[in-house]
């Protein structure tokens, strides 16, 4: 790959309302702030209603036309994983128009726990979960869960209120996915965000060493 070879490439996914738009608002200015030029793809199935939001949100802190939302018209699976033809053209159109990105973001739409990325598509994904789904949902397992780079359980905060037991959902996800790293998050006060961060930049080292 020549194009954008020093761009790296981070997939999200997750369950509906798992906080996955919540994680790229919170981590897009930490990026920024650390000298970083991210862009954001979003993939809904029918609107362009994510897109808009994170727009909405980072207005003032990202360029809106470095956020872009993909209709895929089917299942997100198919988008990112089984034929990410789509988002390919969309983020090879991105890097010509703004070849400064170094990081460019792809929020699948909410599915499953079966979904994962394509790695024509992604560097390495995260999967978000949050423990209103409940603290079984690790022992639930998946590909999404068991394969992803990074999982990330979100929504701390409130994990009292849903009668979520934090430490066991965070030890059983640890048991599952034998050892690979699992943050937990509040998006929405910054909790966990910073180590998400960490990661990725940790992974840009390895995965793209020239840049």
């Amino acid at each position: 790959m020549t194009e954008g070879q020093n761009v790296l490439r981070i997939g999200i996914g997750g369950p509906v309302g798992s906080g996955k738009t919540a994680l790229i608002e919170a981590l897009v200015p930490m990026l920024i702030e650390r000298g970083r030029a991210p862009a954001v793809i979003t993939n809904d199935i029918y609107t362009q209603e994510d897109a808009e939001h994170v727009r909405r949100t980072l207005a003032g802190v990202l360029d809106p036309a470095k956020v872009v939302g993909v209709e895929t018209g089917s299942c997100p699976h198919t988008a990112v994983r089984d034929d990410p033809t789509m988002n390919l053209a969309v983020g090879a159109e991105m890097l010509e128009a703004h070849p400064d990105v170094d990081t460019l973001i792809f929020e699948s739409g909410g599915d499953n726990l079966t979904l994962t990325f394509s790695p024509v598509l992604v560097d390495l994904f995260l999967f978000v979960l949050d423990t209103a789904e409940g603290e079984k949902m690790p022992r639930k397992r998946g590909p999404g869960i068991t394969e992803c780079d990074l999982l990330v359980i979100n929504k701390i905060d409130i994990a009292k209120y849903v009668r979520c037991d934090l430490g066991v959902m965070s030890s059983d996800a640890d048991r599952v996915r034998s050892g690979k790293p699992v943050v937990l998050t509040d998006c929405l006060s910054g909790t966990g965000v910073g180590e998400v961060l960490d990661y990725f930049e940790s992974r840009r080292a390895d995965l793209l060493p020239s840049a």
